[in-house]
């Protein structure tokens, strides 16, 4: 892999830390700016919301320029916005930050897996992605644990800033690492060419299997920690024990569906989000089983995740003509479901079904993402009959000649 792959992982890892950090920052959030836990829970809510709509925005805004320009930039907007919500003096200011900071993430998100693809060959795109999204992960794992200690000791603005320097880190990297100046697909790129490529049914089928398949997993997750202590009857103090169990789970499922989602991206999801519904279902009928649940929280994250670098990188196979705007309206995909998805399973909470409903919510969510995955192999399979490829191993035209179902 090119060094320019890694350090895209990093700066995913820097502001993926700051999407997540606030759910351990609320408490003295709350205290500081006066207000009560569900508003500053809003603050989680904004920058989602921000996520979903400035991927596609800042996709197009940022179309025509380099995307090592276009990285930086991004970047720099968003340690600005970091800058701002540790000096904010208020609820108000720090809400416009939360949002701002969101646009720049998700336009980040969008050039940098343009970028990790266009720098690859076709068989390593998967694994491109893979890594690239990885930082997210370990954003999961070590970053958000460590925001939240900083600011038991430093208080929250600590972490702002603590973010803001990685931030400055990894955009220093990028100017180094990422190769500058546009090539020559670049030049030919317009919104008109990237709207056309992206008219095509099987693309917004792979997006609502996006949706699902991360909302099945973050449903459960965002009410993990109240599962594990009012229905598992675990203490507080193995709640981060197991939410790095799940983050470990996850980035082991990232480095499987890397390595398989070249050749084997179909087979990947229909297997992937078959499992995620049967743990998910698992875990609501057994989570009051400490020694199951444990078990189960780490095959949520491996299952997870393991189809993610499909759900990134096959986009770019079925529209290989919008390189940015595919992975951008992608990215808008992600973050329906991690809007979405908690809210539904708020929703079966407040309507007295207990924690544990959340699995049922994620499992149903994951049903949804596997008929989705198997009508992709089916409309796959179609392609290639009516194409008259019957050769055993033979692709699709679309596909890159290493990829098979």
């Amino acid at each position: 892999m090119p060094l320019a792959i890694y350090v895209l992982g990093l700066g995913i890892f820097t502001q993926g830390t700051s999407e997540f950090m606030l759910s351990g920052l609320l408490p003295h959030m709350a205290h500081d700016l006066g207000v009560s836990i569900p508003d500053a829970g809003l603050l989680i809510s904004a920058f989602a919301i921000g996520m979903v709509v400035g991927a596609p925005l800042l996709a197009v805004a940022t179309l025509k320029w380099p995307r090592r320009t276009a990285l930086a930039v991004l970047q720099a907007v968003f340690i600005a916005a970091h800058v701002a919500g540790a000096l904010a003096p208020g609820y108000g200011v720090l809400f416009a930050t939360r949002v701002i900071s969101a646009l720049a993430y998700a336009g980040f998100w969008a050039v940098a897996v343009a970028t990790a693809v266009a720098l690859v060959p076709a068989h390593a795109k998967g694994k491109a992605v893979a890594v690239v999204a990885s930082g997210l992960t370990l954003a999961t794992i070590v970053g958000v644990p460590a925001g939240s200690l900083l600011s038991q000791f430093s208080g929250w603005r600590a972490a702002f800033w603590g973010v803001a320097a990685l931030t400055l880190v990894s955009l220093l990297c990028s100017l180094f690492a990422v190769p500058g100046g546009k090539g020559a697909a670049d030049e030919q790129r317009t919104i008109r060419s990237e709207l056309k490529a992206m008219a095509r049914p099987q693309l917004w089928l792979s997006y609502a299997v996006t949706a699902f398949a991360f909302g099945a997993v973050i449903v459960t997750f965002s009410y993990l920690a109240t599962l594990l202590t009012d229905v598992t009857g675990l203490s507080e103090g193995w709640v981060p024990v197991l939410l790095a169990l799940f983050g470990v789970g996850g980035l082991i499922g990232m480095a499987i569906g890397g390595k398989v989602a070249g050749t084997h991206p179909i087979r990947t999801l229909v297997l992937g989000t078959g499992i995620l519904v049967l743990a998910s279902v698992l875990l609501a009928l057994t989570a009051r089983n400490t020694v199951v649940t444990v078990l189960l929280v780490f095959v949520l994250g491996l299952v997870g995740y393991v189809t993610n670098p499909v759900l990134q990188s096959r986009v770019f196979v079925v529209a290989p003509g919008a390189p940015t705007l595919v992975g951008a309206t992608n990215t808008s995909a992600f973050n329906v479901g991690n809007t979405l998805a908690p809210a539904l399973g708020g929703t079966a909470i407040s309507a007295g079904l207990g924690y544990a409903s959340v699995a049922w919510v994620g499992a149903a969510l994951g049903a949804v993402a596997l008929l989705g995955s198997l009508w992709a192999g089916h409309l796959q399979y179609r392609g290639r009959r009516s194409s008259g490829i019957v050769a055993q191993g033979a692709v699709h035209q679309e596909e890159p000649a290493t990829t098979r179902v």
